[in-house]
């Protein structure tokens, strides 16, 4: 009797602690539907839909790694040991740039067109050369080298375009029309040793497109400092140097605009500027051909404004010192070359699927000579080696220019490895 009352026992015990369990019973929500990401096909590749909207997104950029010798290394720095032991020897070294670019670009359908928003954005590491050492001279009476100092490292941020667009208008930081309207010079990395036109500045812009080739672009610009350009002003000479010789001074802009077709074979296009801050103007032409598949040649030359009045001699802390400048004019934002004209010329060959050749050579009005090729090879898909060799030169006489800085022939070596990421 005692075991079969256990028993029973036992089993109402387990059927209560059941019917427990059965009232606190845990009930699993339905799941969220899922909204995965779409592909945005429109724009082109790498855009997908971000989840919830109707704009498309596309994050892309490369990592970069330069190295450059001779023309493009650092020249004529002071050797640190040396300086410190109270002598002032020179050498020349590497010159070295890591860099990360992200790129953020967005659009969006609207009622006026697409609303595009877009950002490059620059992280990099640097090798560079410090300020002049406080001192010109060498202890024997003679002046030391202009472009002496010491060599160091550095991080730098830079934001190469930072704009929105809705329909054809452009408001933001980017490249000067009076560069990009043109296209830029050539499939080289150096291809402004001779300078083709500015670069950085805040621009306000409208571009036509129409539908048979032709487009047309009008833009207003702030401009901003690409040169140190010593020059002579009645009563005597002036220096004006770094980024505010060209910023504007007052509410009149800077003006660009230009006109151009593309077809089959190639393709024409013009552009002019005006320097409202210098009152200087320049206009630039540019024809594109495509000889076949696989090569394609181009020529551009710009004319400008300038007053060729030359800078030869200042006072430096009661030191008379001889200067010789890379631009030797007056200033002119749409002009960086020498004197009044340019000329830039070049192609590309695509020799293999993996391999592309490409020449340049520019020659300007104060004799500044210049020869870049390099070959641009795809080790794998999204990643390029870029082997570059540069000669220059300039036979200008305004000056003396071999009493001053010896031969003016120079070589250089460079080469970028780059990887792109997001098409």
């Amino acid at each position: 009797m005692k075991i079969k009352s256990l028993l029973f026992g036992s089993a109402a015990a387990l059927v209560a602690v059941s019917g427990a369990r059965a009232a606190d019973a845990v009930v699993i929500a339905e799941p969220e539907p899922v909204e995965y990401v779409r592909v945005c096909d429109t724009y082109g590749v790498g855009f997908y839909y971000i989840p919830g909207t109707e704009t498309c997104l596309k994050v892309s950029g490369y990592m970069r790694y330069d190295v450059g010798i001779g023309f493009f290394g650092l020249e004529d720095v002071l050797r640190k040991k040396e300086f410190a032991e109270d002598r002032f020897d020179t050498d020349n070294t590497y010159n070295k740039r890591a860099r990360f670019q992200l790129r953020v670009d967005s659009r969006t359908e609207t009622e006026l067109g697409t609303l595009r928003t877009y950002a490059a954005l620059n992280f990099q590491w640097d090798t560079a050369v410090s300020g002049r050492v406080a001192t010109f001279s060498d202890g024997t009476g003679g002046p030391l080298p202009f472009n002496n100092g010491f060599t160091y490292s550095d991080a730098f941020f830079s934001p190469e375009h930072v704009y929105l667009e809705l329909g054809g208008f452009r408001a933001g930081k980017t490249d000067s029309l009076f560069s990009t309207f043109t296209g830029y010079a050539g499939g080289v990395i150096h291809d402004d040793i001779i300078p083709y036109g500015p670069f950085d500045t805040h621009q306000i812009a409208y571009t036509w497109t129409g539908g048979n080739g032709w487009t047309a672009a009008v833009a207003l610009e702030e401009g901003a400092g690409s040169k140190v350009t010593p020059f002579n002003f009645e009563p005597g000479p002036t220096i004006f140097a770094g980024p505010d010789l060209y910023t504007l001074d007052r509410y009149v802009p800077n003006v660009v605009a230009g006109v151009g077709w593309t077809g089959g074979w190639g393709g024409v296009s013009v552009v002019g500027g005006y320097d409202a801050v210098w009152e200087q103007g320049a206009v630039k032409g540019r024809v594109d051909f495509n000889v076949n598949d696989a090569i394609s040649v181009f020529v551009m030359a710009a004319w400008a404004s300038v007053d060729k009045r030359f800078f030869d001699e200042v006072t430096i802390n009661g030191v008379p010192v001889t200067t010789f400048a890379d631009v030797r004019d007056s200033p002119n934002f749409y002009a960086p070359w020498g004197g009044e004209w340019g000329i830039w010329g070049g192609g590309t060959w695509r020799a293999t699927e993996k391999a592309a050749v490409n020449l340049q050579i520019s020659y300007d009005d104060l004799e500044d000579f210049a020869v870049v090729a390099n070959v641009a090879y795809t080790l794998v898909p999204n990643f390029v080696i870029t082997p570059e060799v540069s000669y220059i030169d300039n036979f200008s006489n305004n000056f003396d220019e071999e009493e001053a800085f010896g031969d003016r022939q120079k070589w250089g070596v460079f080469v970028r490895a780059q990887a792109n990421f997001g098409g």
